[in-house]
């Protein structure tokens, strides 16, 4: 879910994301008019609609309940390993 900018508010599922950068790509979410000439993939060429990136800072994690949530670590008492969870419902994301 995306929590500042123009797309506030809008849900996405996370296409691509990049660390070094801190940005991710999210589906239908933060669209940029991508002029493109004719080639071989595009034959003619024209406005192409694209998602663009989006800081990581802006986005939030949906949990089990649908309701934005930050996110905790923890180890895990059973298997002894880190784990990430949700700081507003408790449970464990995977």
């Amino acid at each position: 879910m995306v929590i500042a900018g123009d797309s506030r508010g809008q849900q996405g599922k996370v296409l691509i994301l990049d660390a070094k950068k801190a940005k991710a790509i999210v589906e239908n979410i933060n669209l940029v008019s991508k002029h493109t000439k004719p080639n071989a993939k595009s034959p003619q060429g024209g406005i192409v609609k694209k998602e663009a990136g989006v800081h990581v800072s802006n986005l939030k994690v949906i949990d089990s309940t649908g309701k934005p949530t930050r996110v905790g670590r923890r180890v895990d008492e059973k298997t002894g390993k880190v784990v990430r969870y949700s700081k507003k419902s408790g449970e464990v994301i995977k």
